[in-house]
């Protein structure tokens, strides 16, 4: 299936200063940008037709894939002054490049590559900065099984924080952690149906708008997943990213370990 990725905000948490104009899913997270990483897991799944929305710093974006060197995450062997790759990232995939505004939100995004979906009745969608784990081929497969209209991988809270229930005299009945709540968060990961842009208006939201639509009609379905999942909303939260991959922990990495249990 294609694969829609949002990748034009300005993401300006992640920025360092003014002069900084590398869009967020370029952030680098051990040798290769943010949205490597997201495209890498969905290529192992074996979706490798992409279409980028861009917007911000997108000649960033272009530039990595126009100019990208195979050997920073390959072997290879130099024979005579020649490379030649034993494995490769990105020689099967299909990469469209499509400018879908500055200011749009993620709804108009969706919106504008509609007619490079070629009609197809399931895509994929997905931020092009939060990292997971999840079983891709299971969401995708109990979502074509149902009559519905989307599907988003949801996740329990992230935040640290702890929630603090008071009585009307002041005093503290409880404290608990906002990740032990009964609540689920939207995680991305969106297996869709072409019926979502039925519920997303002209400069309308993914979620807000077309999400919360077809939940109003039962239309849609959540998948629940507690295993790896992180966004890449902050410097601290990149920089936590790439420590782990340094030291090996990497779990979103799926294409290094099955392969690796391959070669066992």
């Amino acid at each position: 299936m294609k694969v829609v990725l949002f990748c034009g905000g300005y993401g300006m948490r992640m920025r360092s200063g003014a002069a900084d104009d590398v869009p967020k899913p370029m952030a680098m997270v051990g040798p290769r940008p943010l949205i490597w990483h997201v495209m890498r897991y969905y290529a192992h799944f074996g979706h490798t037709e992409f279409i980028l929305c861009l917007g911000y710093g997108a000649h960033h974006i272009k530039k990595f894939f126009l100019n990208y060197e195979e050997t920073t995450s390959n072997d290879f062997v130099l024979r005579g002054g020649r490379t030649e790759l034993l494995s490769t990232d990105i020689s099967d995939w299909t990469i469209t490049f499509a400018q879908t505004g500055i200011e749009s939100p993620i709804g108009e995004r969706l919106r504008r590559v509609r007619h490079h979906l070629d009609g197809d009745d399931m895509f994929l969608a997905n931020y092009a900065d939060v990292l997971t784990d999840a079983p891709l081929d299971e969401m995708i497969g109990r979502f074509a099984r149902r009559d519905a209209g989307a599907s988003m991988m949801v996740v329990p809270p992230q935040s640290s924080f702890h929630c603090v229930d008071l009585g009307e005299d002041g005093l503290v009945g409880g404290i608990t952690a906002v990740s032990d709540l009964p609540l689920w968060e939207n995680g991305g990961y969106f297996v869709l149906r072409q019926e979502v842009f039925d519920h997303i208006p002209e400069n309308g939201d993914l979620v807000a708008d077309g999400c919360a639509q077809l939940a109003k009609q039962g239309r849609l379905v959540a998948h629940q997943h507690r295993g790896f999942w992180k966004p890449t909303d902050t410097v601290k939260e990149r920089a936590a990213l790439d420590t782990a991959y340094a030291r090996g922990d990497r779990p979103w990495a799926v294409w290094e370990r099955d392969s690796a249990g391959a070669r066992a």
